[in-house]
């Protein structure tokens, strides 16, 4: 049998953090006590006007190949996540590849399942190795959000950031990637999307990101807890076997409302939107990096990574570590 198994890990935040009160101070209006009691975020990273997504992705990527202790070259897949790409075509993934200086051939493509992508990515890569076609793949979830955000509505514009979180998934003997699910309802798009699009060279429509909270809040959680029973069951495992949730991070709400169906405590979920905020596709690679290199993940260890987004997408993925 070829599994898939997580060969390392890496991330990249743009810039230094901008706190609730910065924002306050660039004029908009709401306050710390108002955002930290919806949200839980206390800061996020935003990237400058000529950062793209790709550029974020390449870093993210670098440090995760070094981890994994292999060359850009070994890489024959590369996935991207993500609804901010640096242009309509070519992809994120292709750039990437250019600028990590592969010329091996391996194929690239984007994903977009906007905060699910990632999630996305690692299942679709997982099928690749299994099946033999690809030795290593590098998934990656990069977003420069705060591109599409109407900074005059403050019951959005603050609760989303920049950056990239990355990793290489390789072939092995051992189990990596338990199980997985994905899942998607095009009939809720309305609740989060950005509704504008590109015709004739202009934009049509709304370029901004768009939101019904409440009716997210109630789906999610809904749709997190479905998902990751499936994906327990499917594995033939129980939540009491999951040394660490590591969920897409929107809310601390949804996150608490989530592990409260699941029967796991606090402390054994990954939190890092306190000074991240919502990355969408990054947030999940992202969290990922940063609990490996603070020594809380580590190599026997069973984690549960999901995610919901726009679309509206779900998935999740048990992993052996």
């Amino acid at each position: 049998m070829i599994y898939a198994r997580i060969a390392g890990t890496g991330s990249f935040l743009p810039g230094e953090p901008v706190s609730n009160d910065d924002l306050v101070a660039r004029g908009i209006e709401t306050s710390d006590e108002w955002i930290v009691s919806r949200s839980g975020i206390r800061s996020r990273h935003l990237a400058a006007a000529d950062v793209g997504a790709s550029d974020l992705a390449v870093v993210a990527a670098q440090r995760a190949i070094e981890a994994a202790a292999c060359t850009a070259e070994d890489i024959d897949l590369i996935i991207v996540a993500t609804s901010t790409p640096d242009f309509i075509f070519p992809s994120t993934a292709a750039l990437v590849q250019s600028k990590l200086g592969i010329r091996n051939g391996g194929a690239v493509f984007d994903v977009q399942a906007v905060c699910s992508g990632f999630v996305y990515g690692l299942s679709v890569a997982e099928k690749f190795i299994r099946s033999g076609s690809h030795k290593r793949a590098l998934v990656i979830g990069a977003e420069v959000f705060s591109r599409i955000l109407d900074w005059s509505d403050r019951a959005t514009c603050v609760l989303f950031g920049d950056g990239a979180g990355a990793v290489v998934l390789e072939a092995s003997e051992r189990p990596g990637i338990l199980a997985s699910a994905l899942h998607a309802d095009g009939s809720h798009h309305a609740i989060l999307c950005v509704p504008g699009g590109v015709a004739a060279g202009q934009i049509t429509g709304d370029p901004f990101l768009r939101m019904d909270g409440q009716a997210v809040f109630k789906f999610a959680v809904k749709v997190l807890g479905e998902v990751a029973h499936e994906v327990l069951e499917q594995a033939g495992e129980r939540a009491d076997s999951i040394d660490w949730l590591i969920p897409h991070q929107a809310n601390i709400r949804i996150i608490q409302a989530t592990a409260k169906r699941l029967g796991i405590p606090m402390e054994k979920v990954i939190t890092t939107l306190d000074h991240h905020g919502n990355t969408s596709a990054a947030s999940i690679p992202l969290a990922l990096d940063e609990a490996v290199r603070a020594g809380k993940v580590r190599a026997g260890q069973r984690l549960m990574v999901e995610g919901v987004g726009g679309g509206f997408t779900w998935g999740a993925a048990l992993i052996d570590f």
